[in-house]
């Protein structure tokens, strides 16, 4: 679905929408080319993503695309069309240790015996302790693990990995402490990257969608200055740090929350009907980003300083 307001000459693409692309795809050229990624390798991977979204997602009633059709559609060679759709691409799944990750910090944010009474996480004791009321049993490390790993994985070797990612430590009592901001790791490249793509195909979805007029809109909005010191630009990202991280908690709270119920209202149903039920399910997304052009000069500046040395060292 096309907006009708949009002003283009037959056969090309908006003006405006070139604009836009030229901005976007900048930063994401910077990166291709800090990794060695080559202009013939990103040109053939998008002759192949091309293709496929042509297939999935632009049918005619339902009708499986010939060839020439896609052809038609992306301008790509009808030989390479058919060879492509041959071919079998393994989709990208979800890494094992980022996918019960997510889940640990999630319900370590979300579930009244890991949290303190402002909605903090508690420092965790590895392992189960009984508190100062003997009938009291802290909550431990291990039992968050048990509640969504069950018997699958060792909580040690979930906090080894989380303390070299940066997702935690341990505090001088030995209890283990979520970070700060660790809704994604400070280190790890596999991880970082795999947020990267999945946080940017979101917001770029529910843009994409927004642009092409379809009804309800994705909620996007930003606040935008250009003519701010440096001294405000530090508070302002402290700020957007500390709402940000709000904002996601209570979001996690109460996304938590709702899937549980959900979950137990399914699994009612089918104790009662002895039916087994397959709901529809659906996932969503919830981002905030912060950047600055103060942050991206200083990076700017030390990577200049090293280039520099590098050469003198040569």
């Amino acid at each position: 679905m096309s907006d009708n307001n949009v002003s283009q000459t037959p056969g090309q693409p908006p003006a405006t929408l070139v604009t836009a692309l030229r901005k976007l795809l900048r930063p994401l050229v910077r990166l291709l080319l800090s990794f060695q990624v080559s202009y013939p390798f990103l040109s053939t991977l998008l002759k192949s993503i091309y293709v496929d979204v042509a297939d999935q997602e632009f049918s005619v009633d339902g009708k499986r695309q010939s060839d020439s059709r896609i052809t038609l559609l992306t301008g790509v060679h009808r030989k390479d069309v058919k060879r492509l759709r041959d071919e079998h691409i393994d989709a990208a799944t979800l890494p094992n240790n980022i996918s019960v990750g997510a889940q640990l910090i999630a319900n370590w944010l979300g579930s009244t015996q890991f949290k303190n009474e402002a909605g903090e996480p508690l420092p965790l004791p590895l392992r189960s302790a009984q508190s100062s009321n003997a009938n009291d049993q802290l909550a431990s490390f291990d039992d968050l693990v048990e509640m969504v790993c069950r018997q699958d994985i060792r909580p040690r070797v979930i906090l080894d990995e989380w303390i070299h990612l940066g997702v935690a430590h341990q505090d001088d009592q030995g209890r283990v402490v979520l970070n700060t901001g660790a809704f994604t790791p400070d280190q790890g490249f596999d991880e970082k990257v795999f947020f990267f793509g999945k946080n940017l195909h979101d917001h770029i979805s529910a843009g994409t969608h927004n642009l092409l007029g379809n009804k309800p809109a994705f909620f996007d909005r930003s606040v935008y200055y250009d003519r701010l010191s440096e001294n405000s630009i530090l508070k302002l990202n402290d700020m957007a740090e500390e709402l940000g991280m709000q904002a996601l908690r209570a979001l996690n709270n109460e996304a938590l929350a709702l899937q549980r119920a959900d979950e137990s209202a399914a699994a009612a149903v089918t104790n009662s009907t002895k039916t087994s039920i397959n709901p529809n399910r659906f996932r969503m997304n919830f981002g905030i980003f912060h950047y600055n052009s103060g942050h991206e000069t200083q990076a700017n500046t030390q990577d200049g300083a090293q280039t520099q040395q590098d050469q003198d060292n040569a």
